[in-house]
């Protein structure tokens, strides 16, 4: 192996070397603050060796990873998020439970999962990325085995991820039959536009089918939100960030190389795929009362606002994708901090009601609660809005370029965002809902610690940075992902 090669794939063994050192550090000690400490220290490391291999730009790392801009910074993110997650994890599991290293281990190895993901280039890498995530998170759902609803939760994802997995598998496997390659750019050059020969199209429908799943786009979405429900707080943070993030990753590294726009049956489905997920997800929302299944349905929908970015392709499309995420994943990060840190022992304060008067009775957390919720509704003066903003223009440019069916797309997105306004809304306005005195939920009562008084002041601020001036972050993703399509 090169230096080149070692610079470039330095985060990735980072990741993965950190749970090999909590490994270490279980046959020493079972610390909850050490084995937490390690794993920032190893996510940390991480996040400066990415800062390291950027000026490199893009590394072949045998057939199977190919480590460019694009890849790092995707990498950069989860691992900055997963700092965000370590601490709740800390807090969540204290006093919870006295089985903690294997969480940080199973945590570690998901993150590495992710990172693997987004620099995949064959099937090969992709199926091992996908199964380190998932593996880990069927543990991860089901940690608290004290805890019914968890054990619940893990069991349908593990049920319903290994069905998702074999239909992926099935379907690259028909692609290897028909082109004799699994390499994604081989596959790229090899699938004619406008292919329609029935190993080809069986072959992209199930491997679509599969990345569904994963990105929880209708109709393969009826898991989530029984899994986000019954996960802990931090686990179902992750699956709502860093799970996404790379599978998103993954999807655009795979169908940008080939050439999506050039098929009419594959643009059509993923058009489709898009619509359905805006719809379903934001009027299923309507009718939620739990924080968590209200989450839940809302990434349906804002995974199909980011398929209109990925279907408008070339660096525009790519670029409204990744500051999307960007804006995304810290308002995510935030919510769950918050949801984090007011949960009891017996159970999280993911009910609706559980935040009933928060304005009154801690007016800072209810403004920072706000902020975060009205990003994810793209509200102006937060991050949501100019995600949202880039991704209605790509649709928009596309439409005037030429495809018509991209009018349909943002139409979908503006209808979508109105209809999610609601159940966005409703949640806020529980927040100054009168209560008698003494008789306020225990969660709004409770004492947040400092260090989820960081995550969330940092994630509120990033989210009304990336609203107010955006034009750096712009710049630097603009910089960053424009190399991988020259």
């Amino acid at each position: 192996m090169t230096h080149a090669q070692l610079t470039a794939l330095l985060p990735v063994i980072l990741l993965a070397g950190t749970a090999v050192a909590l490994l270490l550090v279980q046959a020493i000690t079972r610390s909850h603050r050490v084995t937490a400490g390690v794993t920032l220290a190893g996510l940390a490391a991480a996040l400066v060796a990415v800062t390291r291999a950027l000026p490199q730009g893009a590394t072949p790392v045998t057939a199977l990873l190919t480590i460019d801009r694009f890849a790092l910074l995707y990498t950069g993110l989860l691992a900055l998020i997963g700092i965000g997650l370590t601490l709740l994890s800390f807090l969540y599991l204290a006093g919870r439970t006295r089985l903690t290293g294997a969480y940080y281990i199973l945590f570690t190895l998901a993150l590495a999962g992710g990172a693997v993901l987004a620099s995949s280039a064959h099937f090969a890498a992709f199926f091992l990325g996908l199964e380190m995530i998932s593996v880990s998170l069927f543990a991860l759902a089901a940690y608290r085995r004290d805890d019914p609803a968890g054990i619940e939760a893990g069991m349908k994802y593990l049920v319903l991820a290994g069905v998702a997995t074999a239909v992926l598998l099935f379907g690259a496997a028909l692609l290897y039959a028909r082109y004799g390659t699994m390499a994604f750019a081989a596959l790229g050059t090899a699938i004619a536009p406008g292919a329609g020969d029935p190993l080809t199209l069986a072959g992209i429908a199930l491997v679509v089918a599969g990345i569904g799943f994963k990105l929880t786009l209708a109709p393969f979405h009826l898991w989530a939100p029984d899994v986000y429900e019954g996960a802990p707080a931090p686990v179902t943070g992750f699956i709502a960030t860093i799970s996404k993030a790379a599978v998103f990753a993954l999807l655009l590294r795979l169908f940008t190389q080939v050439h999506l726009r050039e098929h009419p049956a594959l643009f059509a489905i993923f058009a489709t795929l898009a619509i359905a997920s805006i719809f379903a997800g934001n009027l299923l929302g309507l009718r939620q009362m739990n924080l968590k299944r209200v989450l839940a349905y809302s990434s349906v929908a804002n995974m199909g606002y980011l398929l209109i970015a990925f279907l408008a392709g070339g660096p525009a499309g790519a670029i409204a994708a990744t500051f999307y995420l960007t804006a995304y994943l810290p308002a995510l990060l935030g919510i769950f901090t918050l949801l984090t840190a007011l949960s009891g022992r017996e159970r999280d304060a993911d009910a609706i009601a559980d935040y009933a008067g928060l304005a009154w009775r801690r007016p800072v957390l209810a403004a920072a609660f706000t902020v975060l919720l009205l990003s994810l509704a793209g509200i102006p003066l937060t991050g949501g809005f100019i995600g949202k903003f880039y991704v209605a223009l790509t649709g928009v440019s596309a439409a005037l370029a030429g495809s018509p069916a991209f009018w349909a797309l943002v139409g979908a997105l503006v209808v979508g965002s109105v209809i999610g306004l609601y159940y966005y809304l409703r949640i806020v306005l529980a927040f100054f809902q009168r209560t008698p005195a003494g008789e306020e939920p225990a969660a709004i009562t409770r004492r947040v610690p400092d260090a989820a008084a960081i995550v969330l002041t940092l994630s509120t601020l990033a989210v009304l940075w990336l609203g107010v001036l955006p034009g750096n972050t712009l710049t630097l993703i603009s910089l960053l992902v424009e190399e991988w399509f020259r």
